[in-house]
């Protein structure tokens, strides 16, 4: 898959992003910003997942995903930890006809939320990875980690969660209502969340390819990459910190990253780790 990174929130994996303009989200009383880590394990798909419970059921073995809008539990994790009676009928694709739901007890590491919004779903991506990689239950996505400042560690294979004081709308139920107000002809306003950064370059993933970063398969004339001095054919390892060992690492990094500032960037060329310094510009 290639995946353009010349606007930093241009690919899906930040429609959560975008969704979270409708999403009203709400600041709580300020936490105490304790760092809280939370061990994944990578799968040979290259997606993280986590151990969840829900209602003091499970564990659960669900993928962390940063381009989900919402959370989705499958059929099967419903009816045993009780979000839906064992004789209720299955969701539909893509949420059509997908029960919404809420549990009332969720729970990864040492944190423990209540009240958070899922779909009950037997998703077709999800059911088909657990072909692959075993049993999955479900995935967490922006309900979940739009609560907290996130620092991924792929080495350690941890994941260091800040609490922020934000409680996420349901994405879903709003990304819903906009749908169905286009559809009746309404009028739907734009929310502009912040300037992207611009960096002109393209990332790609092969399949089959285990080593660490992602491979730089095209650089833009006159971009803020190309003057930083990155080339086709590096093998991008970090961005400002940030492990980018998947296209959709490399997607968030750029996302994180503030226009008009210098980030490192940390290259594999020739055998040889090489730092650059790469400026994005203020994009739109």
């Amino acid at each position: 898959m290639r995946s353009f990174i010349l606007l930093s929130v241009f690919t899906a994996a930040t429609v959560a992003g975008f969704l979270s303009a409708y999403a009203h989200d709400e600041p709580t009383t300020k936490s105490d910003d304790k760092p809280i880590v939370i061990p994944f394990e990578l799968l040979k798909s290259r997606h993280m997942a986590l151990q969840v419970k829900i209602n003091d059921k499970g564990p659960y073995r669900v993928i962390f995903d940063t381009g989900a809008p919402m959370n989705l539990v499958n059929n099967r994790t419903a009816k045993e930890t009780g979000l839906v009676g064992k004789n209720d009928k299955g969701g539909g694709l893509f949420g059509v006809g997908a029960a919404s739901k809420t549990i009332n007890k969720f729970q990864v590491g040492d944190i423990t939320i209540e009240g958070m919004p899922t779909m009950v779903i037997d998703h077709p991506t999800v059911e088909a990875l657990s072909k692959v990689v075993g049993r999955l239950d479900g995935l967490i996505g922006y309900p979940f980690f739009a609560r907290y400042r996130m620092t991924i560690d792929y080495e350690k294979k941890a994941m260091t969660l800040v609490p922020n004081g934000m409680v996420p709308g349901d994405t879903m139920q709003l990304m819903m209502k906009k749908m169905m107000g286009s559809m009746k002809g309404a009028k739907i306003e734009p929310t502009i969340l912040a300037p992207a950064g611009l960096w002109g370059f393209w990332v790609d993933k092969p399949q089959g390819d285990t080593d660490d970063g992602v491979i730089v398969t095209e650089v833009l004339a006159e971009s803020p990459a190309e003057a930083g001095g990155l080339k086709i054919g590096d093998r991008l390892l970090t961005l400002d910190g940030r492990w980018t060992d998947s296209v959709g690492d490399t997607v968030l990094a750029t996302s994180l990253a503030k226009p008009g500032q210098p980030v490192t960037l940390v290259v594999q060329r020739d055998g040889k780790e090489v730092k650059l310094q790469v400026t994005p510009r203020l994009g739109f």
